[in-house]
């Protein structure tokens, strides 16, 4: 039952904007643990940003300054707010929700509830 849809992706000159959102549904995204995590080409699965159900966050150090992640109770969705995007954060995105006693994390394998990515190109 639970679900979680990306959206918001698409392509950007660096130096632009864009606000990915996660909708969800089957559970309350103000009850659990929820995080953005990105994939490129030939590369592994990191996590960038996650945020608590008190809203605590927790940021990778590649997007600290830049990226902002929040939750929308009221919509039930969670959203990333990426400023100053560089070529290098061109990958596609996910949001993902895990057990909401976990706290502090980034790690993928914490996470078990996943959505289908969207797309993020940053040209130079």
């Amino acid at each position: 039952q639970v679900q979680l849809v990306e959206s918001g992706g698409g392509s950007v000159q660096a130096g632009g904007a864009l606000r990915l959102s996660c909708a969800a549904s089957g559970y309350a995204v103000s009850s659990v643990y929820m995080g953005w995590f990105r994939q490129a080409p030939g590369k592994e699965r990191d996590g960038i940003a996650s945020i608590d159900r008190f809203g605590t966050t927790l940021y990778a150090d590649s997007v600290k300054g830049r990226f902002t992640i929040s939750k929308d109770n009221a919509k039930n969705t969670l959203n990333l707010q990426m400023n100053s995007l560089k070529p290098e954060d061109t990958a596609m995105y996910y949001c993902a929700a895990a057990p909401q006693y976990c706290w502090a994390t980034i790690r993928a394998a914490d996470f078990d509830s996943w959505g289908q990515g969207t797309q993020v190109s940053v040209s130079s």
